[in-house]
């Protein structure tokens, strides 16, 4: 049965309606804020999978038609999820999956289409809270409500989700999911704000979040579904017991081996010696390799988080709050623009800067913006599987390398010089070599140095570091730039980067319930002096932007031409542009406002550009001395051509200080003279004179004190 509620919510009415819409989902929810809709459906498999994880996916896909608008391209029909439908679904799907019980492996699916989008309400924060909705109103065994908010600032004032067009004052965008008592979820970027304001920003969220959860119970009241019969994947008790009497001490000696490949090759040793010695009291145990598998992953589990709440020791022998010995290289690469090498421990990552023009920007397909949207920066990043010592296929970018590279690109974004002061478009790679934990924040320190290394003038170097979490009960270790195995087996995954004035770029993921405010202030101060050492190591390699471009990187000057001329410059069918670009070299690019761009690699080829658009701009000049070629002659005189497409005449009088009977005896047509412009009539005719331009000249020539006449050339 249909059941709605509408609420006014942030200044705007927020409606949700269940039994509407995709009745034969497990569970549904159509939500409305504005003129944005987005329908959330939930679907699970009754039979449980045997894949080592829980098989949950999340699907956030905009309908272009919601916007009114028809897909470009050939096909003209919605593909491959965007970069924005990508990273929406990783911002439901990280506080949902830890929220699910443990061995649930039934195969479940969430998702979230944008149906109706006004362009002022982003509908990601919608989407998570209409699947919150669809869970719980499911068979799902799902017993928690989840909400999120975005949250900006204008001139000191919080906003509880701003507008796409509040969202270009504000200093602060961020995406903050939880529970009614926890955060679960922070994503966001920020310009340069101190870490009080971002804990004062989470707090303002949690209150938004609170009342999002009071809104669904409101409309879950009354309603109850069971849950549907399953039974958690777990390993036998007897086999459990076992393994842990096998492998407990061994798995406890792994753990202190620093090296990450001596310490994975360890734990394989120990799964497989364990293995044979199970085979060896029973057969049938050579069918419980999943299990056996399982149980060493809690013992590891349970075995580090002990170690650090009672020994204060990490498995590489740092202590809780110590960042891992870091090296910088700088211009490794001899052709790129700019290139970085950061080092972090076992974590490496080789970043470079590419420079290109605006025929480079990437161009987007938007629900949101009315206008044809384009971005002039862009950060990639890229996890081969060497990185982790592994042999697996090359694929496309995951959604994993998606979300790192905009990570790093929101770290960096606030920081570049604007469009009109470096008329670039930038693309910064990050390759990462080698992975042992937080790579993506390496890509952001690595990011920062190779756009240095580029000549890039970005207003501060930006570094950034991984906080985590061990929690059990009262027990609390914050940790300071983890390993790949504390953020798996830790309780969270807290990454802030910044310059030492504030934060740009933040991400929270938590795994555990009950994280007060005094831990995140907590790990926010230890991630400022993380990100202070880390930044102080930076400057010694490059302290700032190099004062030149590399010699491979294109040179962009502008000229500012008064619009009329723009198809002067262009020519019939772009003859003209198109002889100035062979001669030179260079690449000529024209806007509306008659602004030129002028991309050359080597500077010869910018200048003889540039001066070749102004010759053909230029007005003339009354007074001043010009050289041109004779177009034609006559019975009266000679029209001589002084800047291109622009003639004159001079008459027969004005050809020489004697009397002239016939034009011919002085010019002829194709000789190359100088003439002084005397005139331009109301119709815009020109009188030259050649014999005024020879007495100047010759003046010039005989008095040392006077100034060389100007001369321009055709």
């Amino acid at each position: 049965m249909t059941k709605r509620i509408e609420r006014q919510f942030a200044g705007r009415t927020l409606s949700l309606e269940i039994d509407h819409m995709a009745k034969l989902a497990a569970g549904s929810c159509l939500v409305q804020y504005g003129d944005t809709v987005v329908l959330c459906a939930v679907t699970v498999q009754d039979n449980p999978t045997h894949l080592p994880f829980f098989p949950l996916t999340i699907e956030y896909r905009e309908k272009t038609y919601a916007a009114g608008k028809i897909p470009g391209g050939f096909f003209k029909r919605e593909g491959q999820p965007g970069e924005k439908e990508v990273l929406a679904a990783r911002g439901i799907d990280r506080p949902l999956r830890p929220l699910f019980p443990d061995g649930f492996q039934h195969e479940t699916q969430v998702a979230c289409l944008i149906l109706s989008a006004d362009q002022e309400n982003d509908a990601d924060v919608l989407a998570l809270l209409g699947a919150s909705v669809a869970l719980k109103m499911s068979k799902i065994p799902f017993d928690h409500l989840v909400a999120s908010v975005r949250v900006g600032r204008i001139r000191g004032t919080w906003i509880l989700n701003p507008t796409f067009q509040q969202l270009e004052y504000s200093d602060l965008d961020i995406v903050v999911a939880g529970t009614e008592d926890a955060l679960l979820m922070v994503e966001g970027g920020a310009v340069e704000v101190p870490e009080a304001d971002i804990l004062e920003a989470l707090k303002f969220a949690q209150a938004g979040i609170r009342e999002l959860i009071g809104l669904q119970r409101e409309l879950l009241d009354g309603l109850s579904v069971p849950d549907m019969p399953w039974t958690s994947i777990r390993a036998a008790e007897d086999l459990k017991n076992r393994v842990e009497a096998l492998a407990e001490q061994r798995v406890a000696e792994a753990l202190a081996l620093p090296d990450k490949t001596e310490r994975l090759q360890a734990m394989a040793s120990i799964q497989e010696d364990v293995l044979a010695s199970l085979l060896e009291e029973d057969e049938d145990w050579g069918e419980c390799r999943g299990e056996v598998r399982d149980v060493l992953r809690s013992i590891e589990k349970r075995t580090m988080r002990r170690t650090i709440l009672d020994k204060g020791e990490r498995s590489d022998g740092r202590g809780l709050d110590q960042i891992r010995p870091i090296t910088c290289e700088v211009g490794l690469l001899p052709r790129t623009h700019g290139s970085a090498l950061f080092t972090r421990g076992q974590t490496q990552a080789l970043v470079v800067t590419t420079l290109g023009t605006s025929r480079d920007e990437q161009r987007i397909d938007s629900i949101d913006s009315a206008e044809a949207v384009t971005k002039s920066f862009m950060m990639h990043y890229n996890f081969p599987p060497f990185c982790t010592g592994e042999a697996k296929p090359f694929r496309g970018a995951s959604r994993r390398e998606k979300g790192h590279g905009a990570l790093a690109e929101r770290a960096i974004q606030p920081l570049l010089p604007s469009y009109d002061e470096f008329p670039y478009t930038l693309r910064v790679v990050s390759d990462i070599m080698e992975s042992n934990g937080s790579s993506s924040m390496a890509s952001v320190c690595g990011a920062s140095m190779a756009l240095m290394d580029a000549g890039v003038p970005v207003k501060s170097a930006c570094a950034g570091v991984a906080m985590g979490l061990i929690k059990e009960g009262d027990e609390v270790a914050v940790l300071t730039d983890i390993l790949g195995l504390e953020d798996a087996l830790g309780d969270m995954d807290f990454k802030v980067a910044g310059t030492r004035q504030g934060i740009t770029s933040i991400q929270m993921d938590i795994k555990c319930d009950g994280l007060t405010f005094e831990i995140m202030e907590e790990a926010l101060g230890r991630a400022n002096k993380g990100r202070m050492h880390i930044l102080d190591i930076m400057d010694k390699t490059l302290a700032g932007p190099r004062t030149d471009l590399s010699q491979w990187a294109p040179r962009i000057t502008t000229v500012q031409i008064n619009p009329e001329k723009i198809g002067e410059i262009i020519g019939p069918k772009g003859k003209t542009i198109r002889a100035i670009q062979d001669e030179s070299g260079a690449k000529i690019e024209i806007d509306d406002s008659g602004l030129v761009k002028i991309a050359a690699v080597s500077m010869e080829a910018s200048n003889r550009a540039r001066e070749m658009v102004e010759a053909i701009v230029k007005e003339p000049e009354v007074g001043r001395i010009y050289e041109g070629p004779v177009k034609n002659t006559t019975t009266f005189g000679a029209f001589i051509e002084i800047l291109p497409g622009t003639e004159g005449l001079c008459h027969i009088s004005e050809l020489a200080d004697d009397r002239v009977e016939k034009t011919e005896d002085v010019l002829n047509k194709g000789d190359v003279t100088k003439v002084k412009l005397l005139s331009i009539d109301e119709k815009g005719r020109l009188r030259l004179s050649r014999k005024a331009a020879l007495a100047e000249l010759a003046q010039a020539a005989n008095t040392d004190a006077a100034e060389p006449a100007e001369v321009g050339n055709s």
